[in-house]
């Protein structure tokens, strides 16, 4: 089928791969129209990081890096009523659009918005909520912070929780000898590092820019 175009596979799976509500789609919209719109997660990511949640009966989900919101409403949408999920960002801009959306969907009392340093607002959370606190984590933000992130992460999660990071393909650049920007070459330690990391199992997936899905052995 040489004549079915990527553009096309991809049209597929939002239409019939994903359950987005309006207010997912207009959020959508709005955030592609930005300058840095590409930056927005893609409905089957989101539809995927749903599943997920769901698949281990997620309640307490931490969230680095917000950007407009699409993610996190994608997961609050997944949580039960006495779910929660917090997400930091530094963009009072960026995370002005997420607030709007989350409240016209209902869920804005699950998410605990956190604006400032990520790094610094996750010492606090291990702090206040001591480790193993979180079922779930998404990691979408600098990437030259990602081990940090991990380290973290790693602890704030329970045994058998799950992480997924996005764009660990990093514009297939991960991939290609000659880049040796900051960003890629921290993925590429990162990716080897959670490869030969037995603490966890994972997975990397071939999906949008890459996403690797992680798991805290018990």
């Amino acid at each position: 089928m040489k004549h079915v175009t990527d553009i096309q596979i991809r049209q597929y799976a939002v239409e019939f791969g994903t359950r987005q509500t309006d207010v997912q789609r207009k959020l959508r919209e709005e955030t592609l129209a930005l300058p840095e719109g590409n930056m927005v997660t893609s409905p089957p990511a989101g539809q995927l990081l749903a599943f997920l949640m769901k698949t281990i009966a997620a309640k307490r989900v931490l969230e680095i890096g917000t950007y407009t919101g699409y993610s996190a409403l994608a997961m609050a949408l997944a949580l039960p009523p006495d779910g929660r999920l917090v997400t930091l960002d530094a963009s009072e801009e960026w995370t002005a659009i997420a607030r709007c959306y989350w409240r016209k969907a209902g869920v804005i009392d699950r998410v605990a918005l956190e604006l400032g340093d990520a790094i610094v607002s996750l010492g606090r959370l291990l702090g206040d909520e001591g480790e193993g606190a979180f079922d779930f984590v998404y990691i979408d933000a600098d990437k030259e912070s990602y081990d940090t992130y991990y380290e973290y992460s790693l602890r704030l999660l329970r045994p058998a929780g799950l992480i997924c990071f996005d764009n660990v393909f990093w514009g297939r650049s991960v991939a290609d000898p000659q880049d040796h920007s900051s960003e890629t070459l921290a993925l590429r330690r990162l990716n080897v590092k959670i490869r030969d990391d037995e603490r966890v199992d994972m997975s990397m997936l071939p999906l949008g820019d890459g996403m690797t899905l992680v798991r805290r052995r018990p």
